[in-house]
């Protein structure tokens, strides 16, 4: 079961802290748009989960199989050429694989990459459901 995450705003413009009851971190905006620049953008935030799943999801099938993975990096990017005109949105991931992996670990590892959780969801139809309380 997931755990709930939390976000709070107070005067501060634009700060948000975040919880999931175990720990915390910032979102902010930047000071071009008004906010502190103290934390990531909500975009950040989001690449900042497909990042760590992607990266995350790699070292566990590599270990698991024995593969000389030695490092994962992963460099996300949101609408790097702009909104695309037909609506949504583009994301792109340049992944980064070291260490002495054949030709066909490394396929395999994009394939496991792009079957990540968050991959998954962000991948699928993703419907929010929101009330007062």
């Amino acid at each position: 079961m997931s755990k709930t995450v939390t976000a709070v705003i107070g005067e501060t413009p634009y700060l948000v802290t975040l919880t999931d009851g175990t720990h915390q971190w910032l979102g902010d905006e930047p000071l071009a748009a008004g906010g502190g620049s103290r934390g990531p953008t909500p975009h950040e935030l989001v690449l900042s989960g497909l990042g760590a799943c992607t990266a995350i999801t790699l070292r566990m099938y590599a270990n698991r199989k024995g593969w000389p993975l030695a490092n994962v990096t992963v460099e996300l990017q949101l609408n790097p050429d702009g909104a695309p005109a037909t609506g949504g949105a583009e994301v792109r991931r340049h992944i980064r694989l070291q260490g002495e992996l054949t030709a066909e670990q490394r396929e395999r590892l994009l394939e496991v990459a792009n079957a990540c959780p968050v991959s998954k969801t962000l991948g699928g139809a993703i419907h929010t459901t929101t009330s007062l309380v």
